[in-house]
């Protein structure tokens, strides 16, 4: 039975600019596929959503009966420069939520852009791995690993990755997605 699993992130994951087959949700999906991993995967980006938008949908965007989600939010909160305790807070308010409900999750980080300088960034990069910890779930430590800075792998923006920057987030976040399956496998038995 394949499970179910839902991306609950913004354009990063939602993939705009890009045709649907090459969104990361689809990507990932081909890639667990190709390994023999059946996932039942809900692409749930909507583009320019802040941790706190992904949190005011959250019920609606998880529907009953999903068993992992992938929480790619947060890059809108810096590139905006929303206060990081209002971020903190909408991604822990999502994780609590999710745990209730029993649901496996992988959180993805992000970056803060350097333009609000040292402070914000040590404020905003801190939360990704701070949540983690607090709520015992697993931590990619930067969605755009690989991709991010390379104008080859972006597109004409400089902050969407294009279909081959996909590839990239993709292979990177893979072990990662197999050992969240695992787990579920695991409790399944």
């Amino acid at each position: 039975m394949p499970v179910k699993m839902v991306v609950l992130g913004d354009s990063l994951s939602a993939g705009l600019g890009l045709p649907a087959p090459a969104a990361f949700p689809a990507k990932l999906q081909k890639a667990l596929k190709d390994k023999g991993i059946g996932v039942d995967m809900t692409n749930a980006g909507v583009s320019g959503d802040t941790s706190s938008g992904g949190r005011d949908r959250l019920d609606w965007s998880v529907p009953e009966g999903t068993e992992a989600v992938i929480v790619e939010l947060g890059a809108n909160d810096a590139l905006r420069g929303v206060d990081p305790a209002v971020t903190r807070s909408a991604l822990s308010d999502i994780l609590t939520r999710l745990k209730a409900r029993g649901i496996a999750v992988l959180l993805c980080g992000m970056l803060a852009p350097p333009n609000y300088g040292h402070d914000y960034a040590d404020r905003f990069n801190a939360i990704y791995p701070d949540l983690a910890k607090s709520f015992n779930v697993p931590l990619y430590p930067f969605f755009l690993n690989g991709v991010a800075a390379d104008a080859k792998l972006n597109q004409a923006d400089g902050i969407h990755p294009t279909a081959e920057g996909v590839d990239i987030i993709v292979q990177n976040i893979l072990p990662s997605v197999e050992a969240l399956l695992s787990t579920i496998k695991g409790q399944r038995q």
